[in-house]
Order: C-alpha cells, then sequence, then structure tokens
C-alpha cells in the first residue's frame, strides 16, 4: 500500500458524515437547486436541438443518428456544426418515445436525475482527489478527506453556472458527457486495487476507462480529455501508452464518420476568432478566459448568450480590460510555480490535480485547436468545475490551518453555499421560459443584439408585435449586419402594411447575405403586395435556388401564379410545396379551391380526398372537399364531411353558412335556416348568407300559406 497522505480533514471545522449519508445529503442539496426547473418550457436552442429535430422520431431509422450532428444535419453538409453527440440525440428520442411526444417535463426530469448522479458521484471522486488513492487489504478503497470530498462535492451541486446544462434541456450533453467522464476516472482508479495475484495494475480496467471515455466523447466532445486521469499515479508510461493509443484510436473513427471539414460559424459567434491581427485574438482569448474564470468565481451575472457585441473586442493595450488577464495569468502562474516546486509533495499533487481538471476538459472551448461557435458559454466549464471545487476546497484547509478560529470560516462557507442554493433556484426559475430567459439576459449583456433579437421573437410569437419592433429595431442598430432581426422586423412591417420600409429591410439583407433564403422570400411576398409581380416571381425563385427543398415559397410563387390568372402554373407549384411537406395544408386547399372555382370538379374531388388521407384531422380540409360535394350534388358525403369540419370547429361562421346552402339545395329547408341562423349569430356580417337567409325565409313563408290555403 502507499505511504498515507497528509489530512487535510484534520485542520478544518466542518461536518463529518459517513459515506452514504454524505452522499444522501449532496443529492438532495444537489436536487433542491433544480427541482423548479422540472415544468420548465422547451426553451432557446431546444427547439433546434429537440422539437425540430426528425431524429427523435420514430419514421427516422436509428441509423441515422450515427451520420448526424446534434441538430439533425447530416455531419456532410456545409451547415452542420460538427457537433457529433449520437448518444445524447438517442437519449432525447427515448425520452420522446416514453412521453408520446415533445412534452418537456420528462426531458427537464433526467436532466436534474443526471446531475444528482453526478454531485452523488463527486464524493467519491474528490475523495480520491484530495485524499489520495488507497485500498486495504481486502481490495476496498479508502476515503480520507470525508470532510473536504463533502465540501468539495457540495459546492460542485450547487454551483449556479451549471444552471444551463440543468435546466436547459440541451445540456444534457454536458451531464451525460460529465457522467462517463467519471465513471471513466473512477474506472481507471480502480486499475490500482491488488487482486487475488498481488498484481497492483489491471490492464482490464484501463479499457473500460477508455470505453467509457469514448462513451462520453460520444456524449460531448469534452469527453476525450478524461485522458489526463493519467497524471494520478507514478509509473505512467505503459498507462499512457494504452490510453494514448485508445484516445487516438477513438479520435481516428469520429473523423472518419464527421469529417474533415471544420464547421463553418460567423463573425458575430466568434468575433475574437475572425480579427486579423494575431495579437488582437491572442489578447481576447485570454480575455474570455478571465471571464471563464470570474463565471467560476462569481457566478452572479449569467447569461444564456454572449455572442454579438455583449463583449466588445479588445484593440488595444490601454483598455483597462487588460486588468483581467493580467490577474488570471498572474493567479495560474504563481498555482502552477507552486505545483511544480513546492517542497510539499501533497501540495504539488493537489494542485497539479486541480489545474489539469480546471484546463484540460476546457481546452476544447479555448479557440487553440479549432474555432468555436460562441464566445463564453456556461455549459462548457460544467467539466472544468471540478478542478475550481478541488482548488476552493484546498484552499480553505490551507486557511483553516493557519485561523484561529476556524468556525468563523467554516460559517463564511456555509454562507457560499446557502447564496449558491438560492442563486440557483433564481436561475432555474429564469429558465423555465423563454420570455424569463431572454429578459434576465437584458441587464446583464444589453449590448447583445441576439439578446433583443429573442426577446422581440417571443414578443412578435405572442402577438405584441408593436413591442416586438422595438426589440427588433434595437438589435438592428447594435448590429447593423443582423439579417435575422431584419428579416423578422420586415415581416411585422409586412402585415402591418408598412410595405416600402419592409422591402427596404429584407433588400438589405439579402445584399448583406445572398444565400438568405427566408429573405428572399419575404421579399417576394412584399414585392407582390406592391404589385410588382416579375420582381416577386424572381425573389421567389432565387429563394429556391438557395434551398431547394422549402415548401412555404412553392406556396407563395402558386398564390402569386394565380393572382396573374396563371392556373396551371399556379397548381404545379403548390404540387411542389405538398410534394415536399405533404402535410402543407394551404397549399392542398388552395389546389382544391382553384379546381372549384375553374369548374374542375371532378379535379377538385381527387384533389381533396388525396390531401384527408394525409391529413385526416385538418377541418379546412374537409370543409373545402364538402363545398365540391355539394356542387357535384353528392349530398350526403358532403353534409358528412361539413359536420364532421363543424364539430372540429365549430365557431366558424363559414362551415355553418355553406352546410345551410347544403341543406337549402337538398330542400332540408328546417336545417338550411338552423344553420344560416348560427352563421349570422356567430358574423352578422358573412358574405352572401344574409341574402341566402332572407330568400330562404321568403320561401318558408311561401310554403306555409300555401299549406294554410
Amino acid at each position: 500500500m502507499a505511504q498515507a497522505e497528509p489530512n487535510l480533514d484534520h485542520d478544518i471545522s466542518w461536518v463529518l458524515l459517513p459515506s452514504h449519508w454524505a452522499k444522501i445529503v449532496v443529492a438532495l442539496i444537489s436536487f433542491l437547486c433544480f427541482a423548479n426547473s422540472y415544468d420548465g418550457d422547451f426553451v432557446f436552442d431546444d427547439s433546434e436541438a429537440i422539437i425540430n429535430n426528425k431524429d427523435l422520431r420514430a419514421e427516422t431509422p436509428l441509423g441515422d443518428l450515427w451520420h448526424h450532428d446534434f441538430w439533425g444535419s447530416k455531419l456532410s453538409s456545409n451547415t452542420s456544426h460538427k457537433s457529433y453527440r449520437p448518444l445524447t440525440v438517442l437519449t432525447f428520442r427515448i425520452n420522446y418515445l416514453f412521453a408520446g411526444g415533445f412534452y418537456p417535463v420528462g426531458f427537464h426530469v433526467i436532466n436534474i436525475i443526471l446531475h444528482c448522479i453526478i454531485s452523488v458521484l463527486m464524493v467519491d471522486v474528490f475523495s480520491i482527489l484530495l485524499g489520495g488513492l488507497q485500498f486495504t487489504n481486502k481490495g476496498r478503497r479508502l476515503n480520507l478527506a470525508p470532510k473536504t470530498s463533502l465540501l468539495a462535492a457540495l459546492l460542485f451541486a450547487v454551483h449556479p453556472v451549471h444552471t444551463e446544462c440543468v435546466a436547459g434541456i440541451v445540456g444534457r450533453a454536458d451531464l451525460l458527457c460529465a457522467l462517463f467522464f467519471l465513471l471513466s476516472f473512477l474506472g481507471y482508479c480502480k486499475a490500482f486495487r491488488e487482486n487475488k495475484e498481488g498484481h497492483h495494475f489491471s490492464v482490464f480496467w484501463v479499457l473500460v476507462s477508455v470505453l467509457l471515455g469514448a462513451v462520453a466523447m460520444l456524449c460531448k466532445e469534452q469527453g476525450i480529455t478524461i485522458l489526463n486521469a493519467g497524471l494520478l499515479r507514478k509509473g505512467l508510461l505503459f498507462r499512457i501508452t494504452l490510453l494514448m493509443s485508445g484516445g487516438a484510436s477513438i479520435l481516428y473513427i469520429r473523423w472518419r464518420i464527421m469529417g474533415t471539414g471544420p464547421p463553418a460559424f460567423t463573425e458575430v459567434d466568434n468575433p475574437a476568432s475572425f480579427a486579423d491581427s494575431l495579437f488582437v485574438r491572442a489578447i481576447n482569448y485570454n480575455y474570455y478566459y478571465s471571464l471563464n474564470a470570474w463565471l467560476l468565481l462569481c457566478p452572479w451575472w449569467l447569461c444564456f448568450d454572449w455572442s454579438m457585441g455583449c463583449i466588445p473586442l479588445i484593440k488595444s493595450v490601454s483598455d483597462w480590460r487588460i486588468i483581467a488577464l493580467a490577474a488570471l495569468w498572474f493567479c495560474l502562474i504563481g498555482l502552477i510555480c507552486q505545483a511544480l516546486c513546492s517542497e510539499d509533495s501533497h501540495k504539488r499533487r493537489i494542485l497539479t490535480l486541480g489545474l489539469g481538471f480546471l484546463i484540460i476538459p476546457f481546452l476544447p472551448a479555448s479557440n487553440l485547436f479549432f474555432r468555436v461557435g460562441f464566445v463564453v458559454a456556461e455549459r462548457v466549464i460544467y467539466l472544468p468545475s471540478i478542478g475550481y471545487c478541488i482548488l476552493f476546497t484546498y484552499g480553505f484547509t490551507l486557511l483553516s490551518k493557519q485561523a484561529k478560529k476556524k468556525k468563523i470560516l467554516a460559517v463564511a462557507v456555509l454562507g457560499i453555499l446557502l447564496i449558491n442554493i438560492m442563486r440557483c433556484a433564481l436561475r432555474s426559475s429564469q429558465w423555465r421560459s423563454e420570455e424569463q430567459l431572454f429578459r434576465s439576459a437584458l441587464s446583464v449583456c444589453p449590448l447583445n443584439a441576439k439578446v433583443h433579437y429573442n426577446v422581440g421573437k417571443n414578443l412578435a410569437d405572442k402577438g405584441n408585435q408593436s413591442a416586438a419592433i422595438k426589440y427588433y429595431r434595437e438589435a438592428v442598430r447594435l448590429n447593423p449586419k443582423y439579417v435575422h432581426a431584419m428579416n423578422n422586423l420586415g415581416n411585422i412591417l409586412k402585415e402591418r402594411n408598412e410595405l416600402q420600409e419592409a422591402e427596404e429591410l429584407l433588400s438589405l439583407a439579402v445584399q448583406i447575405q445572398p444565400d438568405f433564403a427566408a429573405a428572399w422570400m419575404n421579399l417576394g411576398i412584399v414585392q407582390n403586395s406592391l404589385r410588382r409581380f416579375e420582381e416577386a416571381e424572381q425573389s421567389y425563385w432565387t429563394a429556391i435556388k438557395h434551398r431547394r427543398k422549402y415548401p412555404d415559397c412553392y406556396y407563395n410563387l402558386g398564390r402569386l401564379y394565380a393572382d396573374l390568372n396563371r392556373h396551371i402554373d399556379a397548381l404545379n407549384a403548390w404540387r411542389n410545396a405538398t410534394v415536399l411537406k405533404p402535410e402543407h395544408s394551404l397549399a392542398w386547399n388552395n389546389m382544391i379551391i382553384l379546381l372549384d372555382n375553374t369548374g374542375n370538379l371532378a379535379q377538385a374531388e381527387a384533389v381533396g380526398r388525396e390531401a384527408l388521407e394525409l391529413i385526416p384531422n385538418d377541418h379546412s380540409l374537409m370543409f373545402s372537399l364538402a363545398n365540391v360535394l355539394g356542387k357535384s350534388q353528392k349530398y350526403k358525403e358532403s353534409e358528412a364531411l361539413f359536420l364532421k369540419a363543424i364539430k372540429a370547429n365549430p365557431n366558424a361562421a363559414s362551415y355553418h353558412g355553406n352546410l345551410a346552402v347544403l341543406y337549402h339545395r337538398w330542400g332540408n329547408l328546417d336545417l338550411a335556416k338552423k344553420h344560416y341562423e348560427v352563421s349570422l349569430k356567430l358574423d352578422p356580417m358573412a358574405p352572401g348568407t344574409k341574402e341566402n337567409y332572407n330568400l330562404l325565409r321568403r320561401k318558408l313563408e311561401q310554403l306555409q300559406k300555401k299549406g294554410g290555403a
């Protein structure tokens, strides 16, 4: 057995609990921190990664998960972010299947449970990192630092910077990665347990550790950094050879699957990486590192997105923010010197492990090896916070050793834990809905155009267009090249009939980004409203050129052709829309109505029946087909469809009015009268209904007179 390490617990005033009770306490407190996020909505990136991700649905073959990125795009696509996390997506798919749809509660509950499990595992991990790795003669691992490991695990469990990973469903990638990262580490530690033959090293457990590291990487890229576990004990050469060869194999397989092309990011995602000057890039990367360190030290200013001007570039050494870089490197160099040069081997070991766990898992997000698609992201410091907790706890033990009143220090640390618990609860509540999440960012990153854009989009989705316009305008002011804000603002102005400004904004958007298909389509809609039909047609075709599978654009192109009485072209465009998107109800409806209006009743009926086979519960399609059948004198079938449509949407005045017309033609005058009256009650100004109702009343009066005579 190895020589005993100095006992960190000896000098601190902290609660001592049996191992199982320590784990129960950590689990309960970690649950308490984030429990109020369990019934939150899908927010921010959840929409793209979950709701719009076809890989979650049963009709998508499971094999596709291994060829798609985290967002459901093909890895070979130029637009792919190359974030290869098939096992995380698989858990989302299982959530979706068990819930029977997109119900966020199940997704949130799994995230909370994962964080609790990880926090419990931290008790064992920190007992090894802080107390050393020693076993009894029976092969049972000793916990030589029960107090400090409990404190470090609590610090990890309640750190507010973890809220994004736990309360944001897409943070599951970080949680799963951390889970298998820790299991890999613990598996590696098992390799040193003495077996019956007296051997002190197990190749089997090293291979298990490599396998778990591979699983961690398939959950998120940071998982591969578990290779730093090879620094744990002396006699590294053989173990490092196993770990490095395993890691190299994993990286090669991943490289072959995802392709060699780097992901495509824009300047607004990570402005420093696009700076021409090496000095500007280096100085800003280091400033970003200092911000990440500050979030670990003081996690009060938290934001869902730190891009788009949230952190202006440092372009000169006269910028006062250089102080943050100096402070960061002063601390790091001091810690590194102590880790390398201290005469105390125990101190060297703990500082080396603390710095290793702080720095190595952060390397994939550092911009050193490749450009990343963010400036600061709270989720990427979930794993590095392990190193922070080690350093914090070790610092606490050193202070306690020197302090005369150890209980005051313990109360101060307890106060930090309580403040963090309250901060976690508050931040979790902000992640419950997009409105709260986006508005919480306004005070943290007022210069972030994306924050204003998201607040505006949330308001627009709720129908508050006037307020949305204000935030969209601010987003464009902060970032004059923000084409998505221009597109959304142009859309609202189009709906408010402010067509001139809408056209200017959309024209500017496509000028800045010529392949922006949505802006081209919306520009076409505006030009169509301005009766500039040739320009509108050109805009639609440009949109389709940049996005070949664009059903909504084909739908709008069909509307343009219908306005120009180019009926064949209109039908072809709408047919293209339904081929690309079989559930495109508006395109189906327009085909039925156009064929009906041009007297092609048989063809209209065929299209209507085809549409209802694909979308059997669409009441608008039932209504349109019922009208066609009524004109074809198929009264019974028409009546059944009208009644079914009314059952689905009982407050549609036109449904009752047209059913009344059917009964009127059919000779069921009492039923016709009933539905005319319902229609007029729902909409007294319904076109034609009042005239038809008056005709029916006169006819009924004539019949009554004849009956009386």
